[in-house]
Order: C-alpha cells, then sequence, then structure tokens
C-alpha cells in the first residue's frame, strides 16, 4: 500500500488517538461514571457526542461491530451514565494517560497543527466525525491534542466506511479483506468485534463467491484490486487535512507527532498488533 500523506498523518496520529482504548486510566474513569464493563465503556465512551444513541445507529455508525456485541452495551448505558457524564470522564482520563506517558509540557505546537488540520474537514456523511468536532476545546493541551487526533481519526474512518460501502462490502467483509491483504490476524479482530464463527463463515463464502477471497482466506487479484481501491479512497477523503497543513506544514506535524506515537507504542499503553492495525510510527 502507497505510504500517501493522508496515510502518513493517519500513522502518526492514530497511536495518540488509541490511547483511549488501552490505558487503564480510561477505564477507570468509565467505571467511575458508572458503565458495567469494557466494552460497555468503548461504546459509551466513543459514541458519547452523538448522544443516547441506540444499538441499530450505533451499528451503523460503527459498521465493523456484531449488531449482538453492540446491543449488549447500548441502550443500557445510557441508564447508568449520561452522554455527558461519560465523555467528561474520556476527556479527563485520556489526558491524565497521556500526562503520564508523554508529560505535560512541549505539546502546544502539535495540538496547534491537528487543529489546523482538522479546521479543513468536512463532515458531509461523517457522523461520528461531525459529533467529535462540535465538543467543546479542552482548556488542556493535551486535551486539545487528544480531540484533534480523535476528530481526525473519526473523519478518516467515517471516510474508510463510505469507501467500502461503495465498494459493495460490508463491516466483516471489510474486516475480512484487512486479514486476507495481511494487515491483522483474525484472532486479533474476531474477539473485538463479535462475531460468531457462522457470521464469520458466511461471510468469508460470500467473498469466495465473489471471487474476492481464494480457498486459504487471501485476497484474489480481484480481491486485492477492491482492496486497493478501498484503501485509495479512503486517502482521497482524507486529503483535505493534509492540503491545508501543506507540505511543510505535514512534515512538521510528522516530526512532532511520530516520537510521540512510538512513545505510547513503546511505552506499553499501545499494543502492536492491535485491532485497528495501527503500526508503531
Amino acid at each position: 500500500m502507497s505510504t500517501s500523506p493522508a496515510r502518513r498523518l493517519w500513522a502518526a496520529v492514530e497511536p495518540l488517538h488509541a490511547v483511549v482504548y488501552f490505558a487503564p486510566e480510561t477505564a477507570s474513569a468509565a467505571k467511575e461514571a458508572g458503565l458495567r464493563g469494557y466494552w460497555m465503556g468503548y461504546f459509551a465512551g466513543r459514541l458519547a457526542p452523538l448522544g443516547p444513541i441506540g444499538p441499530t445507529a450505533a451499528t451503523a455508525v460503527l459498521f465493523g461491530f456484531a449488531p449482538a456485541m453492540v446491543a449488549r452495551a447500548l441502550p443500557d448505558a445510557w441508564s447508568f451514565a449520561s452522554p455527558s457524564a461519560v465523555l467528561r470522564a474520556r476527556l479527563s482520563s485520556v489526558e491524565a494517560a497521556l500526562s503520564r506517558v508523554l508529560g505535560s509540557a512541549g505539546h502546544s505546537e502539535l495540538a496547534s497543527l491537528l487543529e489546523r488540520a482538522v479546521a479543513a474537514c468536512r463532515f458531509d456523511g461523517r457522523p461520528l466525525a461531525a459529533a467529535w468536532s462540535a465538543v467543546p476545546r479542552p482548556p488542556g493541551v493535551l486535551g486539545r491534542l487528544w480531540l484533534a487526533a480523535t476528530v481526525l481519526r473519526e473523519h478518516r474512518g467515517d471516510g474508510h466506511v463510505l469507501a467500502a460501502v461503495h465498494a459493495g462490502l460490508t463491516g466483516l467483509e471489510t474486516t475480512l479483506t484487512h486479514i486476507g491483504d495481511g494487515v491483522i490476524e483474525r484472532g486479533d479482530v474476531q474477539p473485538h468485534r463479535g462475531w460468531s464463527d457462522a457470521e464469520w463463515t458466511a461471510s468469508v463464502s460470500a467473498l469466495r463467491t465473489r471471487g474476492l477471497l481464494d480457498a486459504s482466506g487471501r485476497l484474489t487479484p480481484a480481491g486485492a484490486a477492491v482492496r486497493r481501491g478501498i484503501e485509495e479512497d479512503t486517502d482521497r477523503l482524507a486529503a483535505a487535512p493534509v492540503e491545508a497543513l501543506g507540505p511543510a506544514g505535514l512534515a512538521r506535524l510528522l516530526e512532532l507527532a511520530v516520537p510521540l506515537g512510538r512513545a505510547v507504542v513503546d511505552a506499553g499503553v499501545v499494543p502492536v498488533p492491535n485491532p485497528m492495525g495501527v503500526p508503531r510510527p
């Protein structure tokens, strides 16, 4: 896969966002807010800016999760904690986690560059990114940094959903093309997305019927072409923030962000491999 400017931005920024999924501070904060279990905290925390969303809409927005898994967490989560309370807990806890790993000083330039990139985003057809873009900017620099990184990753993620749907794939089928391309392994993702073995087998069969997967589960040439098209479309739909930064701005953002992304991976806060397929920067 080509290392387009948009993809280089994602690889640098994703680890900074992904701290929220693995840091003990965020899990503790979700529990203190009243949420029960990791996955209730995950779904409520990621979707809180959308309000008390139900499982059908949440499954559509998230795209890659089994409906039954989402329904085990929503709408019950909102009976334990309001979206605003969940959002406050998430923002404060991720700032604490980043401060623990990165220190709290010296990140204002990166935060400003990320916010400059966010200002160039359009949110047509991108509900999750739009919701996060409406969250008020935190006063602390690490909170600002994480929120901007989150808007950028959800902006790209929503675009990836658009590209995959345009290619005629479901959420699970899209995941299977990642696995077929060797980006991630089944064991790294199936337990974290809730798909049953029967659902998994049915989707593999559907992709084989379309000629996109071979008997071993690897991409065929036709499957590789579909996969390449999705990634190229994803990069194209994520180009506006990169264009707003310009070559010099992007280079400076990468110079500042890549060491921080490596730090959170090397500290063990964000594991590699992971269900998102994000590498060490």
